[in-house]
């Protein structure tokens, strides 16, 4: 090794350790974060179907040192038959079968725009080289996890009589731990994707395959709706704290509601001289958080305000007073499902990735393009056919979006690009990570493996408590329940909380990342040399 060779740091983490090695592959490489993330997400589609698809949604931060960082929007539109007439037979929008796929799918496209980003700062890898591990997983078999496990059987009576989703079961049965699941279509799929390029899932051979299945499976969705689609790059949310500058999505995810809940916190975290303080004040933050965000964000036409407003100084100031050490706040609250990825990256260069890619619910609408594999997404479930709502169903409009992926810039150098799965839980989750390393100083990994809490209802469930994990809950119970929560006790490390991680550059060029103990995760840090 000659003495002019590079010491250069890199990271990856991903809930399934399969795609962060996939990842951190091609960081190691010599590829950018952007290829590395492209790859994994790949390989993620594959190896966690129950979570996520090409037939799902995706969310992009994008960090290069010394730069504001950019963010994608790749989430879908409704589709231009979608509206009120066309769903008038229902009382609402179903939230499995045919008429749940109405919303376009905009992960691949999301991959598309960030590549294009990364053939910016170097000459790109080819495709095909980043969708290789993918295909292979597709084609020699993925082992299922106890994830996958719980989810098949979970979803067994409401999927496994729609045509075309038995390629997600054995000899039509439900997915058991440790079994090998093989998806040769998405195998051929993502072969032509890497043969034709990514736009082929929207003007090419793909998109024409999966105009016929959707149309012969019942779905709106048509070949216009495809061809139209575009992922567009829009600017974060920002707020600066006492700790540094945070960002996040617009609307119509809850980026707002996550930052908002972290930067109310910064403002009151010195009242606490307890966990249970510490704990009560985040969820007294994400209250006063959510009711913002249910107040205001939809579709970005149908936002009445700007976001960025609610985190000035004044807005927060306003909202704090709002906001008692001794006593929480009542909460009544409707609850948005999800189910999730978050992915994060950093390569030799110091640019960082946070990414969010999702198909909402377990296996989405469940519905199967036989052709292409592909289970499209049901996002559109997050829309109302109540006239005049703020959510109200029309054509070209975006449903209101959990999904939203994180990143911070520290005022001592750290550059941290963190997010988790979990619906309502993300900004939850993502306060309680954040919060934990930088407040209190604790390391990564146990700032995301301690209990965790979530407030509100979950999946089936109509209650709007405060779930607490039992071992944080043996150390604070008793306090928060003498500040009026009403708690509810999970089992610890439970998948209900979410899967988190996160990728922390430090100033000196140490790289650092951990994953969710929650998850079938995997997080690797290391260096290159160039």
């Amino acid at each position: 090794m000659s003495n002019s060779t590079t010491l250069r740091p890199v990271a990856f983490t991903a809930p399934h350790y399969a795609a962060s090695q996939v990842g951190q592959n091609v960081l190691q490489h010599g590829g950018t974060a952007i290829e590395a993330m492209v790859a994994a997400a790949a390989s993620i589609s594959v190896v966690y179907p129950h979570m996520n698809s090409m037939g799902g949604d995706g969310f992009w931060l994008i960090s290069e040192p010394g730069k504001e960082p950019v963010a994608i929007d790749a989430s879908g539109t409704a589709c231009a038959k979608a509206d009120l007439a066309y769903y008038a037979k229902h009382g609402s929008i179903p939230s499995r079968g045919p008429d749940a796929a109405l919303t376009m799918a905009g992960a691949v496209a999301g991959w598309q725009k960030a590549l294009e980003i990364s053939h910016t700062w170097q000459s790109g890898l080819p495709l095909s080289e980043l969708l290789a591990p993918a295909i292979g997983q597709a084609e020699w078999g993925i082992e299922v996890t106890q994830s996958l496990q719980d989810a098949s059987e979970k979803t067994f009576d409401d999927l496994s009589t729609i045509p075309h989703f038995e390629q997600f079961l054995i000899k039509g049965k439900s997915l058991k731990k440790g079994k090998i699941l093989k998806l040769p279509a998405i195998a051929k799929t993502l072969s032509k994707l890497a043969e034709n390029g990514l736009e082929d899932f929207y003007k090419g051979e793909i998109a024409q395959a999966l105009a016929e299945d959707l149309r012969a499976a019942g779905s709106p969705i048509t070949l216009e709706d495809l061809n139209a689609y575009e992922a567009k790059i829009v600017p974060p949310l920002s707020v600066k704290t006492s700790v540094g500058k945070l960002y996040n999505l617009p609307a119509p995810t809850q980026g707002i509601a996550s930052l908002l809940i972290l930067a109310l916190f910064d403002k009151v975290q010195h009242l606490a001289t307890s966990e249970a303080d510490f704990v009560h004040l985040l969820v007294e933050c994400t209250k006063q958080a959510f009711i913002k965000r249910n107040q205001y964000v939809a579709d970005q036409s149908r936002v009445s305000i700007d976001l960025q407003s609610l985190l000035a100084p004044k807005s927060l100031d306003e909202m704090v007073l709002d906001i008692s050490l001794d006593r929480a706040l009542s909460w009544p609250h409707m609850a948005k499902p999800g189910d999730t990825i978050w992915m994060g990256a950093c390569d030799r260069e110091g640019r960082m990735v946070s990414y969010i890619q999702s198909i909402y619910w377990e296996f989405g609408s469940g519905v199967v393009s036989p052709q292409t594999g592909i289970v499209w997404n049901n996002r559109g479930t997050s829309f109302s056919l109540q006239r005049n709502s703020l959510q109200q169903l029309a054509p070209g409009m975006k449903p209101f979006h959990t999904l939203n992926p994180a990143f911070a810039e520290l005022n001592d150098g750290r550059r941290i690009s963190y997010g988790t799965m979990g619906g309502e839980g993300q900004p939850q989750t993502q306060a309680a990570i954040f919060s934990r390393y930088v407040y209190q100083q604790k390391s990564l990994a146990e700032s995301i493996s301690l209990g965790r809490w979530l407030l509100g209802r979950t999946w089936g469930d109509e209650s709007h408590n405060l779930k607490i994990e039992q071992d944080l809950a043996d150390e604070i119970q008793s306090e928060l329940r003498a500040k009026g929560h009403d708690i509810a006790l999970v089992d610890s490390r439970n998948e209900l909380m979410g899967h988190a991680g996160a990728v922390v550059m430090r100033p000196d060029d140490n790289v650092s990342a951990a994953t969710d103990p929650r998850s079938d995760g995997n997080a690797f840090a290391a260096h290159t040399y160039e």
